[in-house]
């Protein structure tokens, strides 16, 4: 990062609020309501109702940039296991798409006129459209009340809506019969965890800040031991892209260790920093800092965990299933919102948000 760090700045609420003008704390704490607020605008759009059509010839995801594509990335992994119908991954809409059809996407660019011409055809095919978006622009207007959009009642920046886009496909699955996942208890574990990232807890009893002096000078590696950990490792590296301005590696951990010079160099950078280090003299560069992401649980999981820490011992292991009740999209929710905080946390005391790795401590 080219700010220096200011770590004392996170463990002072005071400083913290003044320097998130933007309120970005309060806007990634507001996942639950989101969650919330969709819920009730699915339930007042009939949602249940007019997706039971019985089985789809396909389940069509329509990815387009933002959280979006780590959302999909998601959902697929909770249904692939079990789905007893085809799930497609498109950049848009397919040609083949037909009334037999249920497509899903999510988005913040009320303005996406690719998505919206490719919404636009899909409702004139007769196929059945469940849109998260902004209810203003081309993208709505495209579904000409042929489908379902579920717009944001919880104003927040288009980087802090994973949620919303979570609990919508969640919902539109639970609709047609495809998962039986509790938004609720989703819900309310945002919460919680919005709650234990509060600002005003200090570094050593909240996660995301936690997190955040954890991936401080260093190149993060979030290498996911399940599919749903994957996700969300992409999701991570969004978030600390758009708020921290940090670059980091998101994969798959047997991918990850498929690539012999990355694996070498994260054994022999494996070590703690050293406490001595001038960092204005230290030519080597930031050292990879590997987190070892898991979001199954049950004995399989157990092994890879096991397996991975055996085969680098110098990992971190982040499993919200060791630390809250819930089932897979609870635990992958609670994740990637951890994820979002220490991403902003990361930025406010970097300066990658407006100067703040350079805020001089107050005098008296």
């Amino acid at each position: 990062m080219s700010a220096v760090l200011d770590d004392t700045l996170l463990d002072d609420p005071a400083r913290l609020a003044e320097v998130d003008s933007a309120g970005l704390l309060r806007a990634a704490a507001m996942a639950g309501a989101q969650v919330r607020s969709t819920t009730e605008a699915a339930a007042e759009a009939d949602l249940a109702d007019r997706l039971d059509i019985g089985r789809p010839r396909a389940l069509v995801f329509v990815v387009r940039p933002g959280v979006g594509r780590a959302v999909t990335k998601l959902l697929v992994a909770l249904l692939a296991p079990s789905c007893p119908v085809p799930v497609v991954v498109s950049e848009a809409v397919p040609s083949w798409i037909g009334a037999l059809d249920v497509v899903f996407a999510h988005t913040d660019d009320p303005a996406d006129r690719e998505l919206a011409a490719g919404i636009e055809r899909a409702s004139r095919y007769g196929a059945t459209v469940v849109l998260s978006a902004p209810d203003e622009g081309p993208v709505a207007a495209s579904v000409a009340g042929k489908g379902v959009v579920l717009a944001p009642r919880v104003p927040v920046p288009p980087q802090l809506t994973f949620a919303r886009g979570l609990a919508a496909g969640l919902l539109t699955a639970n609709a047609l019969g495809l998962l039986v996942a509790d938004v609720e208890t989703l819900a309310d574990q945002l919460d919680g965890e919005a709650e234990r990232g509060h600002l005003g807890r200090d570094s050593f009893s909240n996660p995301a800040k936690a997190l955040a002096l954890s991936l401080a000078d260093r190149v993060p590696m979030l290498w996911g031991l399940d599919p749903l950990a994957v996700a969300v490792a992409e999701h991570g590296a969004y978030a600390l892209g758009a708020y921290a301005g940090v670059v980091c590696d998101a994969a798959d951990y047997r991918q990850a260790l498929a690539r012999p010079a990355l694996r070498r160099v994260v054994l022999a950078g494996s070590g703690e920093r050293d406490i001595f280090a001038d960092p204005d003299f230290d030519d080597a560069g930031p050292k990879p800092r590997v987190l070892l992401l898991a979001v199954h649980g049950g004995p399989t999981a157990d092994a890879a965990r096991h397996e991975a820490s055996h085969t680098l011992p110098g990992a971190g292991i982040i499993a919200p299933g060791d630390e809250i009740a819930g089932d897979e999209p609870v635990r992958a929710g609670v994740l990637a919102l951890r994820f979002e905080l220490a991403a902003v946390y990361l930025g406010l005391a970097a300066g990658t948000m407006g100067g703040a790795g350079q805020y001089a401590p107050a005098t008296a």
